[in-house]
């Protein structure tokens, strides 16, 4: 018996047409919605020399990876970030709005520490949040700091795991927890870092959100 997917592509195309004139006007629509706004998971990618998995397990569900790429300064490699969701999308303002499981992993590539890393996030917030926002949330912006800087030194090849779930936001860097906020003005302040109007690294933000995330 002849497979369908060895099928000609006249006797496929004809094939495919049946099954969308079977299809109730809704259920066509509706696959034809996911197939524009859905994208394809990415595969696993090595970034600058670090292998970045195709998942990640965060809250007891298995999350697959978004994008990934290279932050840099200057010359210098500072991290390669690798976004991860229970389902891909290219679309920025899903993902700061989004209450889902997502973690943004940071994989260090010089040696730093947790106050210039808290530091380098900060700027980022002031780029991305009004002064009336940054206002609103200085009482969870100070906690979000004390608890960051009692990370110490980080080396290269160390691991900063961001987990947004639920507007919470909790923090491990190199296997140990540091603390979490719950605050969804913040989650998503915090994701503007890198996916906002104003993010970190305009091609960062284009491989996170899949859009330009390959090996490198």
């Amino acid at each position: 018996m002849t497979h369908p997917n060895t099928l000609p592509d006249a006797a496929r195309h004809a094939r495919g047409a049946l099954l969308r004139k079977a299809l109730p006007p809704f259920a066509a629509l509706v696959l034809a919605a996911a197939g524009l706004c859905a994208a394809p998971p990415a595969l696993a990618l090595t970034v600058a020399n670090v292998d970045v998995p195709e998942q990640q397990s965060v809250a007891g569900q298995s999350l697959v990876l978004n994008g990934a790429g290279l932050r840099q300064r200057f010359v210098f490699h500072v991290y390669v970030a690798a976004l991860y969701r229970l389902q891909p999308t290219q679309d920025a303002d899903t993902i700061l709005t989004s209450p889902e499981p997502q973690m943004l992993r940071l994989t260090l590539l010089r040696d730093i520490n947790s106050k210039a890393l808290t530091d380098a996030l900060n700027d980022g917030l002031k780029a991305n949040c009004t002064e009336t926002e940054l206002r609103d949330m200085a009482d969870t912006i100070a906690h979000f700091e004390a608890f960051m800087k009692t990370g110490g030194e980080g080396a290269s090849g160390d691991l900063v795991d961001v987990v947004f779930n639920q507007g919470t936001v909790s923090v491990s860097f190199k296997g140990k927890a540091l603390g979490e906020v719950k605050d969804p003005r913040f989650a998503t302040a915090l994701l503007k870092v890198w996916l906002g109007a104003h993010p970190a690294q305009e091609s960062l933000k284009k491989a996170l959100l899949g859009q330009d995330s390959k090996n490198n």
